[in-house]
């Protein structure tokens, strides 16, 4: 097989970009949690520990996935929003959420959201899509 294909794989693309635990999860403490600060982002049930929390914000950044502002109120402090290309996978992670509420007996995703999905993956999406139209 030319490895040449191999190095361009779209799959092995995206895993560079958000392939880890941490990664997604940043993501969806932003999309669909309203996180915007590092210690939100620190203090997500899962338990990050900083320098996972720190290294994933730059590798995020670094992919495009996110973009980091000074915060206006605290110039110590930033704020980091998802980029149209973090955007993009709105419908990937929609069917993530979709996968594990199914096969997950102990799912903690709210039944709202879950049901929202059901009914419409595309209008959810385009709900989340529109909160950071702005920003």
């Amino acid at each position: 097989m030319n490895t040449d294909t191999l190095d361009r794989c779209p799959i092995s693309y995206t895993l560079d970009h958000v392939g880890d635990r941490w990664s997604l999860l940043i993501l969806r403490d932003m999309l669909f949690g309203g996180k915007r600060h590092y210690d939100e982002f620190a203090a997500s049930p899962e338990g990050i520990s900083t320098n996972i929390l720190a290294s994933r914000l730059k590798q995020l950044e670094a992919g495009g996935m996110i973009s980091k502002r000074q915060y206006q109120e605290n110039r110590r402090r930033y704020v980091y929003l998802p980029t149209d290309k973090a955007l993009d996978l709105l419908p990937m992670i929609i069917e993530m959420i979709q996968w594990g509420a199914r096969h997950d007996p102990h799912t903690g995703a709210p039944p709202e959201v879950t049901a929202a999905i059901r009914k419409d993956p595309a209008g959810f999406a385009a709900t989340v899509r529109e909160k950071f139209s702005s920003q």
